[in-house]
């Protein structure tokens, strides 16, 4: 091999390396985004609203970009949701229908993992601290598709005064599923398929000091993740080019 071969192969290993740190930036970024965090509402069964009630039974992590807790279950839940106070966000008849319909949690666990939006939403509505251990729980919500020992409520209750703390945005349930035995909600004339609401999620939202905001502002997506992907590679490629000509022309 010629002196001149092995310049060009040595300068082109090192104009490679600003590309290869590109790559991998890029992937260490992509699991950051709402699509890989596993946390939207198209993760959990959203056909069926359950309710749940125990008491809190771990510290959890109270923080972003979103707070968890475990709650041991009683066992002697009532068949549907008791008369709690239902945030103003979710007193459409359709929504309210729903969440006094929803069926108690049957299967045979003793303990969920709740899911709930960051302290910044959840603070909105009085909840400024972690939920202590031994504390009254119960909620109205859905277990996830993939994990059956994960809860996230669309409202839950806390305390003895059962203070209810709201977990949706843009006023309506994520999916407006049939109601329980085929009956209509107040307002409907016929227990139409689920319908999708434009309901935004909590937890893929920037966290917000005020809750009741008509609009915020949303975690960049995965074709943003991509997008400043794309600009990194070109970017990196072109310097690498450059680089190696360069040291080529000097050699």
């Amino acid at each position: 091999m010629n002196t001149m071969t092995y310049r060009r192969r040595k300068n082109w290993r090192v104009g490679a390396a600003p590309l290869a740190a590109a790559t991998i930036a890029a992937f260490v970024l992509i699991p950051a985004s709402p699509a890989a965090a596993h946390h939207g509402w198209d993760d959990f069964d959203t056909d069926n609203l359950l309710y749940i009630a125990g008491t809190v039974s771990s510290d959890g992590s109270w923080g972003e970009p979103h707070s968890y807790f475990d709650v041991t279950l009683n066992e002697d839940l009532p068949s549907d949701t008791p008369e709690l106070a239902i945030p103003e966000e979710l007193q459409d008849p359709e929504d309210a229908a729903r969440v006094n319909a929803a069926l108690a949690y049957s299967a045979s666990q003793d303990g969920l993992e709740i899911i709930i939006a960051p302290p910044a939403w959840s603070g909105g509505w009085g909840l400024d601290r972690a939920l202590e251990i031994g504390e009254r729980f119960q909620g109205v919500g859905y277990i996830n598709r993939t994990d059956d020992g994960l809860f996230r409520p669309v409202v839950f209750w806390y305390g003895d005064d059962e203070v209810p703390v709201n977990q949706v945005l843009g006023n309506t349930l994520p999916v407006r599923a049939p109601l329980p035995g085929g009956q209509d909600a107040p307002g409907e004339t016929s227990p139409d398929p689920s319908t999708m609401s434009t309901a935004q999620d909590p937890l893929e939202t920037s966290a917000s000091s005020d809750p009741q905001a008509t609009s915020a502002t949303k975690v960049a997506s995965p074709w943003g993740v991509w997008a400043v992907f794309g600009a990194v590679f070109v970017v990196a490629v072109i310097g690498a080019l450059v680089y190696v000509r360069r040291r080529s022309r000097q050699g």
